[in-house]
């Protein structure tokens, strides 16, 4: 059955280091755990748009993909090392007015959505590879862009537990974990680059 491929493929592409991951990570440290559903839930948002988006063009987009897929994967790969560098360049987060916006908000995690490269490419490969082959009814399409979504915010969320449950030990090491999480994301951004460029 292709569920079980399905799900395997998911939950690697969903809890491996990625923007949306390491974002969540740092934002539970920063805010914790509850003030960073706001980010999670516009992750939530966009990724089922773009699971849903998938699954509709999926055909419509392959015949495109080729032409815009160099230039999408720049922007997005520059994107992700502009927010690396600001993630390493952070500083202490005690003031409250940085604490309302910046990359904890619902507006910052939908928006992102549609320049993360990570996210277009595991909806276009779940979908294209898996979903395509077995779903034909708008319901179909439906269930499984919500099941590829569910399983992408669980891994969003454990990382951001990750970082809520260990703070303490975080901020204690704040330069030194705001350097590693902005590499793991430069990492991440030359790795799907490499992947898909």
């Amino acid at each position: 059955m292709f569920i079980l491929p399905l799900l395997t493929y998911a939950i690697v592409a969903s809890f491996t280091p990625g923007p949306n991951n390491i974002i969540s990570m740092t934002n539970a440290r920063s805010y914790g755990f509850r003030a960073t559903m706001r980010f999670i839930g516009g992750v939530a948002a966009g990724c089922l748009i773009i699971m849903l988006l998938s699954s509709y063009f999926n055909l419509a987009m392959y015949q495109y993909i080729p032409k815009i897929r160099s230039v999408m994967n720049m922007i997005g790969f520059l994107y992700m090392i502009y927010l690396a560098v600001k993630i390493m360049r952070s500083r202490p987060q005690g003031d409250a007015d940085d604490k309302a916006g910046g990359f904890n908000s619902f507006t910052f995690g939908l928006i992102f959505q549609f320049m993360n490269p990570k996210v277009i490419l595991y909806g276009i490969t779940a979908v294209s590879t898996f979903v395509m082959p077995i779903a034909t009814t708008h319901v179909q399409l439906l269930l499984f862009s919500l099941l590829l979504t569910i399983v992408g915010i669980s891994a969003n969320m454990t990382w951001a537990l990750c970082g809520s449950l260990f703070q303490n030990l975080l901020s204690r090491y704040e330069r030194t974990f705001n350097l590693l999480m902005g590499l793991l994301l430069i990492y991440s951004a030359f790795s799907i680059y490499a992947a898909n460029g």
